[in-house]
């Protein structure tokens, strides 16, 4: 078996299966019971400094 055969055989099995569990790690963390706060901080960011006229 080559290093290309062996590569191809990682890539189509074992960091699929990788790349799929950090993709649905990364889409959830957001979610987190303790994100809350740090969310609506990031959302309001925006919005600092306009309430002054500017």
């Amino acid at each position: 078996m080559s290093i290309y055969e062996t590569l191809r055989h990682f890539a189509d099995s074992y960091a699929l299966v990788l790349m799929l569990a950090l993709f649905v790690g990364l889409c959830a963390w957001p979610f987190r019971p303790g994100a809350k706060e740090r969310n609506r901080d990031a959302a309001n960011l925006i919005f600092e400094g306009k309430a002054d006229g500017e």
